[in-house]
């Protein structure tokens, strides 16, 4: 059924390999809002994650009532993310051990909402010494857009059987996603969801999950027989 022998890995990128809390945090800042802390800002509802908590929400809404409010909060947010966004410890190295392996296909799914997604990651990367061009794919899926397809036609690009394909994600979405595309996931809890709303809230197998990002790296070079 399959003649390809290679396997595929798809990282999602804000809160699985880049820390986007961070970026979103010091963006806040910047315009005189408090995100809350981290965990928090985990356990908030999708809608509520960037207007804040109780304590936060007054201002912030204040804040970014408006057209133009909204443009310059986007605007300073992408430039955090291409000038000062990081991706969490190890992760570079797992990239370009990944790229560097032979018949692994590697590349990134992202809902990045800055100005040009994919000219902000790519700068981003390339603080981190990766050329996105090295990687097989980049894809960017609008917000409220499911990733499925995109994970099944990516997959379907390169002739992959679904039993070598991996995705990486750190929401409940991410892990539905991979699963409806009939592949393994990868799944962290230091990203937009912890641990406890993954497992309990969204029954998320505490058996797929990594809380931290050293943990996710040493999970994925020991499923793709990397030592």
């Amino acid at each position: 059924m399959y003649t390809n022998s290679e396997r595929l890995i798809i990282f999602d990128a804000d809160g699985t390999i880049i820390d986007a809390y961070a970026a979103i945090d010091q963006t806040f800042s910047t315009h005189g809002m408090e995100l809350g802390d981290l965990e928090r800002f985990q356990k908030r509802h999708k809608l509520f994650k960037y207007l804040g908590g109780f304590k936060e929400f007054p201002l912030n809404l204040k804040r970014q009532l408006g057209n133009q409010n909204r443009k310059k909060i986007l605007a300073t947010l992408t430039d955090v993310y291409r000038n000062d966004a990081k991706l969490y410890p190890g992760v570079a190295d797992l990239i370009h051990t990944l790229i560097s392996a032979p018949g692994i296909r590697v590349g990134i799914v992202t809902r990045n909402i800055t100005n040009e997604p994919e000219l902000t990651i790519r700068k981003l990367l390339a603080r981190h010494d990766i050329d996105l061009d090295a990687l097989d794919f980049i894809a960017h899926v609008p917000l409220g857009q499911e990733k499925t397809s995109t994970f099944r036609t990516t997959r379907k690009k390169f002739d992959i059987n679904p039993a070598r394909s991996f995705a990486c994600g750190d929401e409940h979405k991410d892990f539905n996603a991979a699963t409806a595309a009939g592949m393994h996931s990868f799944m962290v809890s230091y990203g937009f969801e912890d641990y406890i709303r993954l497992t309990k809230k969204f029954k998320v197998p505490e058996d797929v999950i990594s809380r931290t990002p050293q943990e996710l790296c040493a999970r994925v070079l020991h499923a793709l027989d990397i030592g």
